[in-house]
């Protein structure tokens, strides 16, 4: 039975107004945002895992800029518009603190690194770094000290040992932990001090971990910057930073953690 004009215009309008509130009531779409993290060159490959964990997670990208601490966090003094920046050292985020560049007590320790001597030959480095005494080779690359905390730990030490002042002349500096990992890679120094973290899935070279009362631990301190404190995005990801599933990547690659992470 066709329906009256009036009642049919009377239904259709019911309909439509059926259709806005469902429409209302809806949950609204959840947006893809995305973060800027300023991370430290050793921490890189471990950032990277850990950023796909949370964008399979939330959907949410993390854009990752690599650097030594220290040029990182003279990027962040001048604008740079990072959220968040994972440094190789503590002092540089105590500093974007005390400088008000960051949000207070939101710094913590996310992982702890290791130094390594090692070679891309297989039988150069011997297992209680005996090479370095002997002094039978040209150069040993190592990060830039004044920017890359690896980089310290490797003077000190060499400084620990009585080895400096021999060694000194064979320095070749990288201005970031990546980079003094290159010269050691393709053979332009036959000895590198890298990041543990650097040879995970490494089965070629040699090696000897060096014993952490040679140097001061590297703690690895994390800060959510001002701009991050204002974006859910950096706030989330900061937090997943201390979730067991970053955790178990943190570990993996080399690190640990620290109690209570």
């Amino acid at each position: 039975m066709k329906l009256p004009q009036p009642i049919r215009a009377c239904v259709k309008r019911g309909q439509i107004a059926t259709l806005a509130l469902l429409a209302l009531l809806a949950p609204a779409p959840v947006v893809a945002g995305e973060t800027r993290v300023a991370v430290a060159a050793n921490f890189m490959a471990a950032a990277r895992e850990i950023a796909d964990s949370f964008q399979e997670k939330t959907g949410h990208t993390v854009n990752l800029s690599s650097g030594s601490s220290g040029q990182l966090y003279v990027q962040i003094t001048q604008g740079a518009p990072f959220e968040i920046f994972l440094s190789a050292d503590t002092v540089r985020p105590q500093l974007a603190e005390t400088d008000g560049l960051a949000v207070h007590g939101s710094r913590f320790t996310y992982a702890i690194g290791k130094l390594v001597l090692w070679s891309a030959a297989p039988d150069r480095v011997d297992g209680q770094g005996m090479v370095l005494h002997q002094g039978n080779f040209t150069h040993l690359a190592i990060a830039n000290p004044n920017t890359a905390p690896y980089g310290a730990a490797a003077i000190e030490s060499l400084n620990a040992l009585g080895l400096y002042e021999q060694i000194a002349p064979k320095l070749v500096q990288g201005e970031s932990i990546t980079q003094a990992f290159q010269f050691a890679a393709s053979g332009n120094a036959e000895l590198g001090f890298v990041a543990l973290s650097q040879l995970t899935g490494q089965t070629g070279g040699s090696r000897w971990i060096v014993p952490e009362n040679l140097y001061t631990p590297i703690l690895q301190d994390a800060v959510l910057l001002k701009r991050g404190g204002e974006n859910k995005i950096a706030v989330d990801f900061f937090a997943f930073l201390k979730s067991p599933q970053a955790v178990a990547i943190i570990t993996r690659h080399g690190y640990s953690t620290a109690p209570g992470t």
